[in-house]
């Protein structure tokens, strides 16, 4: 595989790894998707971590205004999906620090450990493994910018959003590969209940 692959290489080794699966599959809030995917299933493998964290590595490197400021960006991600995309982008790009923000409870906010956060003025990438909703990223930047850091720029290894996510304009945005899995909001009729599989994430 190249430095910087082409998405259908991306998506033939999420499958190949079992990390991408095509059934029926409702997550905890209701949400259906004919595609499942699991990103840990690809990334237990450090080889492959590694290809992907240099590939996505490269995508923001094409970007001039972020490469210039490469030697003072940090990384900010929430746990604990994005800290092995985080460190590996971070090692990948040279780049400044990572920082994560994680929730001691699942019904609250993520927040950033004490006296470990971004500080005033500080140059922010945003990074996680997927991007399906939105909302987790969106709560982050918003937690990032109350700390008055900058986000400049927004990466994640596989875009696989619902129709009504947020875009993130102006913001630019960076993905290995784009999967247009949400076609339904609820299960589709006449699936049989024993093909259904509940996830959790």
């Amino acid at each position: 595989m190249e430095l910087l692959p082409t998405e259908e290489e991306v998506v033939e080794l999420l499958r190949e790894t079992g990390a991408l699966r095509t059934g029926h599959f409702v997550y905890p809030d209701g949400s259906y998707t004919d595609e499942y995917l699991g990103m840990p299933h690809v990334m237990a493998d450090y080889k492959n971590a590694k290809v992907l964290s240099v590939a996505l590595s490269r995508k923001i490197r094409q970007n001039p205004e972020l490469k210039a400021m490469i030697g003072h960006l940090s990384v900010v991600c929430p746990a604990t999906g994005g800290l092995p995309v985080a460190y590996g982008v971070v090692e990948a790009l040279g780049a400044k620090k990572v920082y994560w923000a994680e929730a001691d409870d699942s019904r609250r906010p993520q927040k950033f450990r004490e006296f470990v956060a971004p500080a005033k003025g500080e140059k922010v990438l945003l990074v996680d493994d997927i991007f399906r909703t939105g909302r987790k990223l969106s709560h982050l930047k918003t937690l990032v910018e109350s700390y008055g850091a900058e986000v400049v720029g927004l990466a994640v290894m596989i875009y696989q959003p619902w129709p009504d996510a947020p875009s993130f304009e102006p913001l630019p945005k960076y993905y290995l590969a784009k999967l247009d899995s949400f076609t339904a909001r609820e299960i589709p009729e006449g699936i049989p209940e024993e093909e259904i599989v509940r996830v959790w994430s």
